[in-house]
């Protein structure tokens, strides 16, 4: 084979002129949506995650016009993998903006919610590979037990509408157990896997938990240092800064193993890697070419 087939490639986001050449034509008035869907099958929407501000607002859905332009400009073979509104999976408000206070959120998992949102989205739900539920570390003062956290997951997730898959991403290293990955696999959840941050690499918990993976898993690969990278390529994100070729090679043997397991795997690429999204994506399609 040249290459893998059940792999989805895509970027988190993909409004970036420093792709002209890369991605995008070189000419100015163009739709960036539409350009990228002639390069890759799949994309990361983080745009709609940033929902709660503060205790005195609503919070933020997607735009009507903004949904109905995302569908128009794609394929229909084109997938979507969108990062749910933290209003969902935020279980206090950000301090910045209770003035330092601790207070919790009462939209947090809401099932009345979700359904708001899923209607918001619905021109895009044929398209839709999963909404990503993305949950920050959790301390013990947000979340004093992780079996808590899971039987919150458990009781949302059996009473929300399952009109699309849905994807659980955590923070915290420490709720990758085999509970976690047994809850998620018995409600058929897709698993995220983050390369980054202060996550532990994705090679040996995926590894460890193999037999628990669902037929779909996302890995969304970041970096270690996002002020760091943003320093050295001062928002222009067209060659690669930060290698990570021994990764690269690791996610390679890695996934040639899945798709011997018939896995399907979406793989979001951020800028923040390596320097270059789109640079890191051919990279990787090189290295699973038969040589």
């Amino acid at each position: 084979m040249s290459e893998i087939l059940n792999i989805h490639y895509g970027t988190c986001s993909w409004k970036y002129d420093s792709w002209k050449g890369l991605v995008y034509p070189h000419y100015d008035k163009i739709n960036h949506l539409e350009e990228y869907a002639k390069v890759y099958s799949s994309v990361e929407v983080d745009q709609w995650f940033w929902s709660l501000f503060t205790p005195d607002k609503p919070p933020l859905l997607p735009k009507l016009k903004d949904v109905e332009e995302y569908n128009s400009v794609t394929p229909d073979n084109f997938r979507f993998t969108i990062k749910a509104p933290n209003s969902l999976s935020l279980t206090h408000y950000y301090p910045r903006n209770t003035g330092g206070n601790v207070v919790e959120n009462p939209l947090f998992l809401s099932t009345e919610l979700w359904e708001t949102f899923l209607d918001t989205i619905s021109d895009l739900k044929p398209k839709t590979a999963a909404v990503i539920l993305q949950f920050e570390y959790l301390n013990k003062q947000k979340m004093p037990d992780p079996s808590l956290f899971l039987k919150m997951i458990e009781d949302f997730i059996k009473s929300a509408s399952r009109e699309v898959p849905i994807a659980i991403e955590t923070r915290n290293p420490n709720l990758l157990t085999k509970e976690y990955f047994t809850l998620l696999h018995d409600l058929e959840l897709i698993p995220v896997f983050l390369q980054g941050y202060f996550m532990p690499p994705v090679f040996g918990i995926i590894e460890k938990f193999i037999n628990l993976l669902p037929k779909t898993i996302i890995l969304r690969l970041h970096g270690p240092d996002r002020s760091g990278i943003e320093e050295k390529t001062k928002g222009i994100w067209n060659k690669i800064v930060e290698p990570k070729d021994g990764e690269l090679m690791l996610l390679t043997n890695l996934l040639r193993e899945l798709a011997e397991r018939d896995t399907e795997v979406y793989i979001n690429v951020n800028n923040h890697y390596e320097g270059s999204a789109p640079i890191t994506i051919d990279k990787l399609k090189s290295h699973l070419k038969d040589k």
